[in-house]
């Protein structure tokens, strides 16, 4: 399984609209084959960071994500909506499990 944690810096002005392009390939990411969970959400410390939590079952899954109409799409939107460089780290995982608090 691949993790990737993508945390972008959104212009306070532009974070509404980020938001909508989030919401949209979240829905349709959750849709693509091999995809396992993707989130987004915004950050309780900073709230113009957004944050994406994606997981899928393989590296094909991963760039048959990135080679989708709904990634292209944010990806030409993303120079006019970052405040700064966002931060991507991919996470290689060969075995999960359940944490009980």
């Amino acid at each position: 399984m691949i993790v990737l944690h993508a945390v972008f810096p959104i212009n306070p002005d532009k974070l509404d609209e980020a938001l909508d392009l989030a919401e949209t390939m979240v829905e349709a990411s959750n849709e693509e084959p091999g995809v396992i969970n993707y989130r987004a959400a915004t950050d309780v410390g900073a709230g113009n960071l957004l944050r994406f939590f994606e997981q899928y079952e393989d590296a094909a899954a991963m760039e048959a994500h990135v080679e989708s109409d709904h990634f292209e799409e944010f990806e030409a939107a993303l120079p006019d909506l970052l405040a700064g460089d966002p931060d991507i780290t991919r996470f290689d995982v060969e075995s999960v499990s359940d944490v009980e608090l």
